[in-house]
């Protein structure tokens, strides 16, 4: 493969010199990744064609978008190759550069205009992600993102009867409870493996975007461990919502039921949790 992907980056006449390449893990998503070395460090992937336009679509939006957090550049798209600058996560963790970064995103990308969703479907890991826009976020989260992993998950028979009702129950009863507000471009995927501490400062990669409720990225950087009060500090700024916990759990209720689907049962008590964490208010 490495003599065939060299043959392929020639043939795009980047201005990128083709040294060493090093095969990288592709996590969880099951793509290839290669590092290439020379005079542009790049990041090489290749997944479908149709997960890679996706990847590159956010990627450019969010460099778009962000001022204080450093994005990777698309290099070159081929089909089934995504081409990118290489990040090197090697800088000191620092909290607080992450919170300001992501709020200013949050922030300065928030669109009185705009529909909840994005102009293209993507992917979130393997799973088909729909953003067909709507617009109340409401209707959003639940017509988009938990109905339609609640109803994959029971395909595979991951829910019993009883726990697929209690979804419904949460998913049925975010009017009451969550206002709709201007959506934010959100990352779509930030679980602490796609925050990377470089010399430079935080950077975020491998993003699923969409504009939605900006704690979709707080409540995934809390999934998997924490990013620390330095950033929840910096992040909120005083403006913390009072039913943070309730919108965390909620936030974080897709994610697990895509684990869930993606990665089997032993994700079903923590997607019991989180709705318990919903319906109790």
């Amino acid at each position: 493969m490495t003599q065939t992907l060299r043959r392929r980056l020639a043939a795009l006449e980047m201005p990128v010199d083709v040294g060493a390449i090093t095969p990288l893990s592709g996590g969880d998503s099951g793509a290839g990744l290669w590092r290439v070395d020379g005079t542009t460090p790049c990041i090489v992937k290749r997944d479908s064609p149709q997960r890679v336009a996706g990847e590159a679509d956010g990627l450019r939006a969010l460099r778009d978008a962000c001022r204080n957090l450093i994005v990777p550049e698309v290099l070159a798209e081929d089909g089934d190759l995504l081409i990118m600058q290489a990040m090197e996560d090697t800088g000191k963790r620092d909290g607080v550069a992450l919170g300001e970064g992501l709020r200013q995103l949050h922030r300065d990308s928030r669109d009185a205009d705009a529909e909840h969703g994005w102009s293209r479907n993507n992917a979130c890991g393997l799973t088909p992600q729909s953003n067909e826009p709507l617009a109340d976020g409401r209707a959003f989260q639940r017509d988009r993102r938990l109905l339609p992993l609640l109803a994959l998950c029971r395909e595979q028979g991951l829910l019993d009867a009883a726990l697929a009702e209690r979804i419904e129950r949460a998913a049925d009863s975010l009017e009451r409870w969550l206002s709709d507000i201007p959506p934010s471009l959100v990352h779509g995927d930030l679980w602490s493996g796609n925050v990377l501490f470089t010399p430079q400062g935080p950077a975020i990669i491998d993003p699923a975007v969409y504009r939605h409720y900006p704690e979709v990225d707080v409540a995934m950087l809390t999934l998997f461990g924490g990013p620390g009060d330095a950033f929840f500090e910096a992040y909120w700024d005083g403006e913390r919502p009072s039913d943070w916990e309730r919108r965390e759990a909620l936030f974080q209720l897709y994610p697990l039921l895509n684990h869930l689907y993606l990665f089997g049962g032993t994700y079903r008590h923590s997607v019991a949790r989180a709705v318990d964490r919903i319906l109790a208010g």
